[in-house]
């Protein structure tokens, strides 16, 4: 068994030669990585069986950037906003359900 029941990565990659990345000034992957935390610590979610959320390198994904995956789920979303983020926090990493809408 996991240590956490979910485990979520945002990459916050920011490009050295200036193309579009996670953490260009369109997306702000690190303002949405501080939002996810803090909204798990109000919620309780961080912890023994529960979630962690960490920020990321380039995942490869940047095509589909921003990009969000949730292990051992193996789910890769994106996301435009904090209400993205939000329905990714209370739909799938706290009720285990996945959001077609955002998969890559």
């Amino acid at each position: 068994m996991s240590f956490y029941a979910r485990h979520a990565f945002i990459c916050t990659n920011q490009s050295a030669d200036g193309s579009a990345c996670c953490e260009d000034h369109n997306h702000n992957a690190m303002a949405m990585v501080k939002h996810a935390k803090d909204r798990l610590k109000e919620l309780a979610m961080f912890g023994t069986g529960k979630v962690c959320l960490n920020k990321s390198g380039c995942m490869g994904r940047c095509a589909a950037g921003p990009v969000l995956v949730v292990y051992p789920d193996e789910v890769w979303y994106t996301y435009a906003n904090k209400g993205d983020i939000e329905e990714i926090i209370q739909e799938h990493l706290i009720n285990g359900n996945e959001i077609p809408r955002l998969k890559v």
